[in-house]
């Protein structure tokens, strides 16, 4: 039996994820999760084989739950409902903790196929998704995406180091490369465009 978690922001209102799992005989639907700071804790406690979320974040800050959980439960897949229409829910260009993408508003029988893949150890990102990540004007790479979502927490390049375990040196190289990509003149304009493009809130 595959054990799905859907995870989902509170005030967020989509077609909901329960109903289609539920209709499959070979998935059992354990609880809705909202993202926040006790997800982890509680995720563990419910041994998910998947987890998806189905909310309006923005990939960014989907990262380092996914990242969390990745440590916690090595075993559980990861699937995000995106919608290629907006800024910042494309996949990243390289693999993130073992997230996997599917375009929101997936038809239940694509859904229930892509649950059953990722719970066989395939990845899924969906073609759609992963063409327009592709094309992305100014993309940031996954790791990139993580340095400027802790800089903008407020986060010193000692900070990022420890929490991303790099050096500070590798920080700061990734610090350049944003500012280089988003043409910023310095860290606090790279986040000032990310968050107007949409990949920061």
């Amino acid at each position: 039996m595959i054990r799905v978690l859907v995870v989902r922001d509170e005030g967020y209102f989509g077609v909901p994820v329960r109903a289609l799992i539920e209709a499959e005989p070979d998935m059992h639907y354990v609880a809705t999760l909202p993202l926040d700071g006790g997800l982890v804790e509680r995720a563990v406690q419910l041994w998910p084989t998947v987890v998806v979320f189905d909310t309006e974040y923005m990939v960014s800050q989907l990262l380092p739950f996914a990242a969390d959980l990745h440590v916690a439960i090595p075993s559980c897949a990861m699937l995000v409902l995106s919608d290629p229409a907006k800024r910042g829910m494309l996949p990243p260009r390289r693999r993130a903790a073992g997230l996997n993408f599917l375009v929101k508003g997936a038809s239940e029988a694509l859904l229930a196929d892509s649950v059953r893949r990722l719970a066989g150890g395939e990845r899924v990102v969906s073609p759609m998704l992963q063409a327009a990540s592709l094309n992305a004007d100014r993309a940031l790479s996954t790791r990139e995406l993580e340095v400027l979502g802790l800089a903008a927490e407020g986060d010193s390049v000692k900070d990022i180091a420890s929490r991303l375990y790099l050096s500070g040196g590798t920080v700061r190289n990734y610090l350049s490369a944003i500012i280089s990509k988003t043409g910023a003149r310095n860290r606090l304009d790279a986040i000032r465009i990310a968050r107007k493009d949409g990949w920061l809130h």
